[in-house]
């Protein structure tokens, strides 16, 4: 099988998600909760002969790819498919705990470029982006049927596109006289309606666009502080949490939670009794958000925006914990 898709901040997760010289060591059980096309799990389950895997995809093509490549692991990997929030939400239990989480919140190259689904421009598709192709609307759904205002504010607040109402605007004159069902008609819209400066850029015009839709359709940052929640609460006490985030909204919704678990009391400060039980829920292991080396963005460019940040379990979280999180 070929593989398309590079792990980023491999030699990082490896390390600060490491089973050795845990209490846990001998029987470790991580949950690999974005699995793709299980370039992670791969690595982990070399390196730490010990553990075991379950990983987790909400897009069942390519979990069909990284279940032929991690066959070799046997009844050391093992499968569920469907979205992260719902598995977290509702832990089988019949599962162990895990002592392990990691979340690659980032989107494989595979779908960019193998996929089909319109994820990007480069290639004439479908107009779907959808990570999970048989529920929800798609983005051509979305691009066909929005309100010109809406579709301007998703463009804005999930992109920080600065031209969100100029696009949208062109977007819903273009779709009076016709439906626009294709990668290529989306981007010329888009190219069309800013200015030649804009055009003519460092990237592609229609990068922000097609970020923002794709969020949007795939509920990226609506599903991410509950599952952040209870995932972290699933976890074993002293057990390691990681997330690899790519954008700053996402980074900002990890950055916010992990800060609120560390601190000692959430409170509001005119409560004048303590409710939130005055002690911190978890250790932070990085202080800030690791970057990428020099040489792993000249080998991979796409890890070029990825952060990781990692806690460690002290006790559970109350839902206190997420004041400011889910407004994000």
């Amino acid at each position: 099988m070929e593989v398309v898709h590079t792990p980023v901040l491999l030699q990082e997760c490896l390390s600060l998600l490491s089973p050795v010289g845990e209490p846990y060591e001998s029987d470790a059980f991580m949950v690999d909760s974005t699995l793709g096309e299980g370039g992670h799990s791969y690595h982990f389950l070399t390196d730490y002969p010990g553990l075991q895997v379950m990983g987790l995809d909400a897009d069942p093509v390519i979990q069909a790819r990284a279940r032929e490549r991690l066959a070799p692991f046997g009844d050391r990997m093992h499968f569920w498919s469907g979205w992260f929030d719902d598995f977290y939400r509702n832990y089988p239990a019949e599962l162990q705990k895990p002592n392990l989480i990691l979340f690659d919140l980032g989107i494989s190259v595979f779908h960019y470029e193998r996929s089909g689904r319109g994820f990007s421009f480069r290639h004439d598709e479908e107009l779907d982006m959808r990570l999970n192709p048989s529920s929800g609307e798609s983005a051509e759904d979305v691009v066909n049927g929005m309100e010109e205002k809406k579709l301007a504010d998703l463009l804005y607040l999930y992109s920080d596109e600065k031209y969100s109402r100029r696009i949208a605007s062109a977007i819903t004159t273009a779709r009076r006289t016709g439906r626009i069902a294709s990668t290529k008609a989306l981007a010329d819209i888009v190219a069309g309606a800013v200015p030649p400066k804009y055009r003519h850029g460092a990237i592609h015009p229609a990068t922000r666009t097609f970020q923002a839709l794709r969020i949007y359709v795939n509920s990226e940052l609506k599903r991410l502080p509950g599952a952040l929640h209870a995932a972290f609460n699933t976890l074993l006490p002293q057990g390691k949490l990681g997330v690899i985030t790519f954008h700053s909204l996402e980074d900002r919704i990890v950055k916010c939670y992990f800060r609120n678990l560390a601190k000692q009391c959430v409170c509001p400060p005119e409560q004048s009794v303590c409710s939130c039980g005055g002690s911190p829920c978890a250790l932070l292991l990085t202080r800030k958000g690791v970057e990428p080396t020099a040489q792993e963005v000249a080998a991979n460019s796409p890890s070029r925006s990825a952060r990781l940040r990692v806690v460690r379990k002290l006790r559970d979280a109350g839902p206190e914990r997420l004041a400011g999180v889910e407004a994000l």
